[in-house]
């Protein structure tokens, strides 16, 4: 047996500034995980609230690899995939708890199911209700229903929200085209074949990148309720909500750029444009009637809006350059 194919599965999972957030992911991965040899690699994106000194200190067989600034998402995750020695690798978010041994259920799972490159498992959200984190390839139709509202103005409907496949109850194995990139078990020869994550995605839009070549070179991405986790949601991106926007948006142009040719990436962008505009009016009532201590803030979401739909005005490539030290105002 190869060296690196010793142990059952690497867990990689990238820290930016989630302190105690990841505190809890680490304690629920060694108090829930049974029957399997792995090891947990944590890819620090240059925090700056003594995340790496928790690690050192509560959890020392974790394995540091420590940047000096965010090199983004996706950079991170290779970085950690290349020193991985196990036969999976689960790219695992830091704002998730693990239950009920899950990630032996999913090895186990991939294991009987040879076929998946990728595997997801059910995702809650902290009341245990079911989180959206399989969807349908991005696509123009879901990005003008995106753009338009139309996927709120008729909530769960098969087809106005059709990306979240609503009909769906998450109850059943099932073959996705995509899923979140807060847990993604993957099959180690599916990424020696595939590659890895693409680093122009600096945030979001990684992981359809990443599922639409797996399924393009052969493999399926499936889903198992059997296992479960809990996912808090965008910790991280939190303390930077504006980029968080553009960077959003930026990543669905990036994916149809790269993917799509240039007729429907043209297409993508005035849909973009619109999905800014239609909102700058919404902002723009909300901070005039905002108290005098939101108004900032509003006017910052407002201008980011604005900002977001001209980029995607004039080609996109703006929004997905994006990076988290840049600043609207």
């Amino acid at each position: 047996m190869k060296e690196h194919l010793k142990l059952d599965l690497s867990i990689v999972i990238v820290n930016w500034n989630t302190r105690d957030i990841l505190r809890g992911c680490l304690k629920s991965i060694y108090e829930q995980t049974n029957n399997i040899e792995f090891e947990v690699i944590v890819v620090d994106n240059g925090s700056t609230d003594k995340s790496i000194e928790m690690i050192k200190t509560d959890f020392p067989k974790v394995i540091i690899i420590k940047n000096s600034g965010n090199l983004g998402f996706a950079a991170a995750n290779n970085q950690g995939i290349k020193i991985a020695k196990g036969r999976y690798v689960l790219l695992l978010n830091s704002d998730t708890v693990v239950l009920d041994n899950a990630l032996a259920k999913t090895v186990l799972f991939a294991d009987e199911h040879l076929e998946a490159g990728i595997v997801t498992c059910a995702v809650l959200n902290a009341n245990k209700t079911p989180q959206d984190t399989c969807f349908i390839s991005p696509s123009i139709l879901n990005m003008f229903l995106s753009s338009t509202y139309l996927y709120k103005l008729f909530p769960g409907s098969k087809y106005f929200d059709r990306e979240r496949m609503p009909e769906w109850a998450k109850n059943d194995v099932k073959e996705v085209d995509m899923v979140a990139g807060c847990f993604m078990l993957v099959r180690r020869e599916a990424i020696e074949q595939v590659d890895m994550m693409d680093e122009q995605f600096f945030m979001y839009g990684e992981d359809a990148d990443w599922c639409y070549r797996f399924r393009k070179a052969g493999y399926k991405i499936l889903f198992t309720p059997d296992a479960k986790i809990i996912h808090l949601e965008g910790e991280s991106s939190k303390k930077a909500v504006t980029e968080m926007i553009l960077l959003r948006r930026g990543s669905k142009l990036l994916f149809f750029k790269k993917h799509k040719g240039w007729f429907v990436y043209i297409l993508a962008c005035l849909f973009i444009t619109l999905f800014f505009f239609l909102r700058v009016p919404y902002w723009a009532m909300k901070t005039l009637f905002s108290k005098k201590n939101e108004r900032r803030k509003h006017i910052k979401v407002m201008c980011t809006y604005i900002i977001g739909g001209f980029y995607a005005l004039i080609g996109g490539s703006r929004l997905y350059q994006v990076n988290t030290k840049w600043k609207l105002i």
